[in-house]
């Protein structure tokens, strides 16, 4: 990994994206891939989109999605207190006593979420489960005039969006779902743009929106790129920490490697395509069956207007929607490696109808 893909790796986890926020990590990553692209462009809903390749060629579709879970500032009382919705599937247990940002038209404003001591909790509170409605943001305000100075209904909250290097080459920190995927979309795309081996197709690497509220910027991305090709690059849950069962979720591992999914959402056709092209060029890589659609873009991808072939790359992920996801540098390097093949790979012979 090239020291400048490393540091823009590690930018973007330090940088907000809420679902509907994204447009600071977009700029971020529009300054990182002009350079290798032939044209990048934002449509009304937000995606980013990179393009470099044979015109001529078939279309090729990467999407990884760019934003994080988070919340929504919803409420501000009398005391200057702070209430805030979700954005994304949040388990409320992971936000006590967390430190969070709330990311304001003024900037940052450091905030603490909390609820009552647990010296306080009478017998039936301690046993019942948090509610959302029993925490509350404390920035510090001495009342609601002061605290509605600095922030608005409607403005963004995240976790303190830390990176944390781990042993070897695991790091930690929150939005790793799915940072790592978009992150390894436009890292093919500049591998394979100075790469000496010319595209013979037309690759669009795509930072998509509002994936964690219903998929919905890889629907309208591929409503206008209209791919015959589209791989979807997300997180997966690793196993191989306490209480995962294998048995349902496979054996995933951090450091062994992409993660190929087979299954009726994805073309068999790209499934061994990816397989072929790890082997070929010893790409370590693990597989994983899913028998459903998927809960990420690979679900709208496929079947959009007649139908794409569409393959799903994930990224081992420990801990996913927490403050503490970890993943493996060596993974994330590896699915890049990956999908830059695939685009080499990629003719207008091609045919990924089924036999």
């Amino acid at each position: 990994m090239q020291d400048a893909a490393r540091s823009f790796f590690r930018s973007a986890i330090e940088t907000p994206s809420p679902s509907g926020f994204e447009e600071p990590i977009q700029s971020l990553i529009r300054d990182y891939i002009t350079p290798y692209a032939d044209n990048v462009r934002s449509d009304v809903h937000g995606n980013l989109v990179a393009s470099v390749g044979d015109l001529s060629g078939p279309k090729l579709m990467y999407a990884g999605h760019c934003d994080q879970i988070g919340m929504l500032i919803s409420h501000i009382d009398e005391l200057g207190f702070l209430y805030a919705q979700t954005i994304g599937g949040w388990d409320p247990q992971q936000l006590i006593g967390q430190g969070m940002t709330i990311w304001t038209a003024q900037g940052p404003v450091a905030a603490v979420i909390s609820r009552k001591p647990i010296h306080l909790l009478n017998e039936q509170e301690r046993k019942q489960v948090v509610q959302l409605k029993e925490m509350w943001l404390d920035i510090g305000a001495k009342d609601e005039s002061e605290a509605r100075q600095l922030v608005r209904i409607g403005d963004p909250v995240t976790l303190d969006l830390s990176y944390r290097p781990l042993l070897g080459d695991l790091v930690s920190g929150p939005g790793m779902d799915n940072k790592t995927g978009m992150w390894t979309v436009m890292e093919a795309l500049r591998r394979a743009s100075t790469s000496v081996d010319s595209l013979r197709c037309h690759l669009h690497s795509v930072s998509t929106v509002q994936e964690e509220i219903g998929l919905r910027g890889a629907k309208t991305a591929a409503g206008s790129i209209n791919p015959d090709v589209a791989i979807a690059v997300d997180v997966t849950h690793a196993s191989d920490c306490p209480t995962i069962e294998k048995q349902q979720q496979g054996d995933i591992r951090l450091g062994r490697g992409p993660v190929i999914f087979r299954g009726p959402n994805i073309n068999a056709k790209v499934a061994q395509r990816l397989i072929e092209l790890a082997e070929k060029n010893s790409i370590p890589y693990q597989l994983a069956a899913i028998g459903r659609a998927t809960p990420n873009d690979a679900n709208v991808l496929q079947t959009h207007g007649g139908g794409v072939a569409t393959g799903l790359v994930s990224i081992p992920n420990r801990y996913m929607h927490s403050a503490v996801e970890v993943v493996s540098l060596a993974d994330i390097d590896h699915v890049a490696e990956l999908l830059a093949k695939f685009a080499q790979s990629l003719t207008l012979d091609d045919d990924f109808i089924p036999s």
